[in-house]
Formats: structure tokens, C-alpha cells, sequence
């Protein structure tokens, strides 16, 4: 993901920082250190300790007021700005598929490797609006879920 957000990022006018920074004290330091420059976003890409700690992420962009994007919904429950990423439902249900199959006489080594392809955009409006952001309506319509 990181490969792709670096390839993407000089169309765009956009410098990248990548840090590892998903415990605490580290996150502290780097989060308040780069809310320090103007403009500045976070992009939390989905690792298991990035889930775990959603909440203390989440509170440090609130608190520097950096705009947030996670790959996961649930970091927009606890107050993220936006999520777009897999629809997991729909993950679970296709692996049900693959297991069915398999359990039908399938070779698993037959199967094809596929992609997900439903994604999901969630935006928390409460927390752009404690950080005085306008999001485009256009953006908003296209959004799967919208927490008040």
C-alpha cells in the first residue's frame, strides 16, 4: 500500500513521510512533530496493531487536528474522519464460497486468487465539523456510511 501512496504522490503535488509509529510514546512524538507542518494529513494503513490502537490515533489527529484516513470503518466509529477500504462482509462471504467448494471436491491449488472488489467509504461529519471542514457533497453522496 505504502509502494502505491509513494507512486501517487508526486502526480499530486503531495510529500510523503512514512513512519512506524503505531505505539505509544513513538506515535506521540511523530504525530506531534508532523502536525507541526502546514497541510499535513495522516494515512493509517490497516496492520493489526493500527486497529488496536485506533482509539490513541484517532485522539492524537483530533487532538493536532490532522485530518485522518484509515482503511478501516471501525477507526471512523471512534471519531476518525474518513475510512475507504474493503467491504469484510463481503471478504468473509467469498472465503465461505472458497470453503464450500473446497468441501465440494475442489483443489484449493485450482481455485483462482481474487481481489476484493466492494469497497467502502465511511465519514464521521462530527469530527468534520470540531474540524471546521467542508466536505463536498459529492463526496458525501458517495459514501457508504456517514456518522453524526
Amino acid at each position: 500500500m505504502w509502494q502505491s501512496i509513494e507512486e501517487a504522490a508526486p502526480r499530486l503535488a503531495i510529500e510523503t513521510i512514512a513512519a512506524t509509529c503505531i505505539m505509544p510514546p513513538r506515535s506521540n512524538v511523530f504525530i506531534a512533530t508532523f502536525a507541526q507542518k502546514l497541510d499535513g494529513g495522516l494515512v493509517v494503513l490497516p496492520h493489526a496493531l493500527t486497529i488496536f490502537n485506533a482509539p490513541m490515533i484517532v485522539a492524537l489527529a483530533q487532538r493536532y487536528r490532522m485530518p485522518d484516513v484509515h482503511a478501516l470503518a471501525e477507526a471512523v466509529a471512534v471519531g476518525g474522519l474518513v475510512s475507504y477500504g474493503i467491504n469484510w462482509n463481503d471478504q468473509f462471504r467469498r472465503a465461505a464460497e472458497y470453503v464450500d467448494r473446497i468441501l465440494k471436491g475442489a483443489k484449493p491449488a485450482d481455485l483462482p486468487v481474487e481481489q476484493p472488489t466492494k469497497f467502502e467509504l465511511a465519514v464521521n461529519l462530527k469530527t468534520a465539523k470540531a474540524m471546521g471542514l467542508t466536505i463536498p457533497e459529492s463526496f458525501l453522496l458517495r459514501a457508504d456510511a456517514l456518522i453524526e
